[in-house]
């Protein structure tokens, strides 16, 4: 989990206006730093599986969202991928 402060930080990167707390571009934001985080954890710990079954639930949310903003704002889904290093 990220602390409140992390949580923060990203939404105030990612927001669309001054109450905007659930936007795609917010939740990509939130998941690719919960995956970062995990990814480490993984690192170290190489069997822990249910971390892993985690991960890429988060991985294929995160993929969703980039699809549904591929559909309407292709512009903001490009700056995003650039921001995170996503590949499509």
């Amino acid at each position: 989990m990220l602390t409140t402060d992390k949580k923060h930080k990203v939404i105030g990167k990612h927001k669309v206006h001054e109450t905007d707390t659930g936007s795609a571009a917010v939740q990509i934001g939130l998941l690719s730093a919960q995956i970062e985080r995990l990814a480490e954890h993984l690192k170290q710990y190489k069997k822990d599986n249910h971390s892993r079954r985690g991960l890429l639930k988060m991985v294929a949310k995160r993929k969703s969202l980039l699809e549904y903003l591929a559909k309407g704002d292709s512009k903001k889904l490009a700056e995003l991928q650039r921001r995170f290093g996503i590949k499509k």
